[in-house]
C-alpha cells in the first residue's frame, strides 16, 4: 500500500474513534507498520479529531523519530506498540483506545470471556483482562507481552482496550467490535444474565474462521471466571 493511502486511512480512523466517543482529549493512539521495519504513528498531545496526514511521525523499532513536523514527537505509550510488532510479525497495525463499553469492564477488572455473540466467538474468542501498568513505563508492554501469543484484543486493567490486526481497517474493525460486544453484554446482565452459546456450538464456530479467511490469533476456548454469570 501506499504510504499516503495508509496516511489517510490512520487519519479516518483517528477521526471514528473520536466520533464514536471511544477517546477524548488527546487520549488513544494509532501506528501501522512499513514494509521497510520503520512505522508510522498518531503524535502526542493532540485530539484524534485534529490529526491530518502531516501530523502522523515515522520512527524506527526504538520509538526514535525518522520524519515528522516540528515539535511534535510519539506518545508514550508507543512502546506498547512495538512490543506488539516485536512478538507479533503478522501485526502490521495497532490501536489504543478508551471506549466505554469494554474499558468499563476493564475498569471493573473483569474480563470479557464470555461466548455469547456469534461473530465475536468466531472472530475475537475470549479478551483477557491484562495487569495494570504504569503509563510511560515499561509495565504496560510487559503486562500485555504474554498474552499476545493468543490474542489479538486485550483489556487493559483501570486503562482501556487494545486491537491489533493485518492492517488498519482490521484493527479498527476489531476494537469496534469489542465495544459493540461489551455494550450488547451489559444490556444482557441488566435483563438478567449473559447467556453463552454451547460448548459445541463454540466450537462450530471457531472452525468457521478459516472458511472465512479470518487473520490473526484466536485464543480457542478459554474462560476468566469474570463473574458475569
Amino acid at each position: 500500500m501506499e504510504i499516503e493511502v495508509l496516511k489517510e486511512q490512520i487519519c479516518d480512523v483517528c477521526h471514528k474513534t473520536w466520533q464514536l466517543g471511544w477517546v477524548a482529549a488527546n487520549d488513544g493512539n494509532v501506528s501501522a507498520r512499513l514494509e521497510d521495519g520503520t512505522f508510522l504513528c498518531t503524535p502526542t498531545g493532540m485530539s484524534k479529531s485534529f490529526i491530518t496526514p502531516d501530523k502522523l511521525l515515522r520512527i524506527n523499532a526504538k520509538g526514535e523519530v525518522l520524519e515528522g513536523a516540528e515539535g511534535l514527537r510519539p506518545s508514550s505509550e508507543i512502546k506498547m506498540h512495538l512490543r506488539c510488532y516485536e512478538k507479533r510479525p503478522d501485526v502490521w497495525s495497532v490501536i489504543h483506545a478508551h471506549p466505554p463499553g469494554a474499558t468499563g469492564f476493564a475498569v471493573a477488572h473483569k474480563a470479557m470471556d464470555m461466548y455469547n455473540m456469534i461473530e465475536d466467538v468466531a472472530v475475537i474468542g475470549s479478551v483477557p483482562l491484562t495487569p495494570y501498568g504504569t503509563p510511560s513505563t515499561t509495565e504496560v508492554p510487559d503486562a500485555i507481552e504474554p498474552y499476545l501469543e493468543e490474542h489479538d484484543v486485550m483489556l487493559l486493567e483501570n486503562h482501556g482496550a487494545l486491537a491489533v490486526g493485518s492492517d488498519v481497517i482490521t484493527a479498527f474493525y476489531r476494537m469496534e467490535s469489542l465495544e459493540l460486544w461489551a455494550k450488547i453484554t451489559i444490556n444482557a446482565v441488566i435483563l438478567g444474565g449473559s447467556v453463552d452459546i454451547s460448548r459445541e456450538n463454540i466450537q462450530k464456530l471457531i472452525d468457521l474462521r478459516g472458511f472465512y479467511r479470518v487473520t490473526g490469533r484466536h485464543p480457542g476456548y478459554k474462560k476468566f471466571d469474570n463473574g458475569l454469570r
